[in-house]
């Protein structure tokens, strides 16, 4: 079917991302996640054999610490005492994610999400496998920015900066205007065109 110059059909505001086929973009969520979250797995481990019980260890002239700090609560050491609650927030964000990837087809959505997955997850395993218990263990957190025990900013982890990178990707592409399943939010909004007889 051809379209006239007067069509009301405009794709003009619809980018080029709404015709991919979303099985990219769920690939490169799948890979981003899975990587980053074999990293924060892996330095965890490491971290609880190199820094249990040593002090902390100064890095690039001070301006990063490692040390071991077991973590109640949410990222960055926020919530304590709510490691339940936040367990059960971590898998209704993993439940999301799952639920979006159907209709996902934007790239910057599909890095932010992939990104966020992997910290939810990361932190999650802590939480289920960690004492005290099931739903209840200490997140492991070892980075230190500035100054020693979370003197400046909070002690974190790898998941916790792919939850805030992720998140900050996110925000951006809202910014824009662009949703996740790859159209412009500005597009949607707009009135449909009156036909002309």
């Amino acid at each position: 079917m051809n379209t006239e110059p007067g069509d009301d059909h405009d794709t003009s505001e619809t980018p080029p991302e709404v015709s991919a086929p979303p099985a990219r973009r769920v690939a490169l969520l799948l890979v981003a996640a899975l990587s980053v979250y074999v990293v924060d797995l892996v330095t965890k481990i490491i971290a609880v054999a190199t820094l249990e019980g040593e002090a902390p260890v100064r890095l690039l002239g001070g301006a990063v610490y490692l040390q071991l700090v077991r973590n109640p609560g949410a990222a960055f050491s926020m919530a304590t005492g709510m490691t339940w609650l936040l367990s059960l927030v971590a898998l209704g964000v993993v439940v999301a994610i799952i639920w979006i990837l159907p209709k996902l087809r934007s790239t910057g959505w599909a890095l932010g999400l992939g990104l966020v997955l992997a910290g939810a997850l990361g932190n999650l395993t802590d939480r289920i496998f960690r004492a005290p218990g099931v739903l209840q263990g200490h997140v492991v957190d070892f980075v230190s920015v500035f100054a020693p025990n979370a003197e400046v900013f909070p002690v974190f982890n790898v998941a916790d900066s792919a939850i805030s990178v992720g998140g900050a990707l996110i925000v951006l592409m809202a910014i824009r205007g662009r949703d996740y399943d790859g159209t412009l939010t500005s597009a949607k909004s707009k009135p449909a065109k009156k036909e002309t007889a």
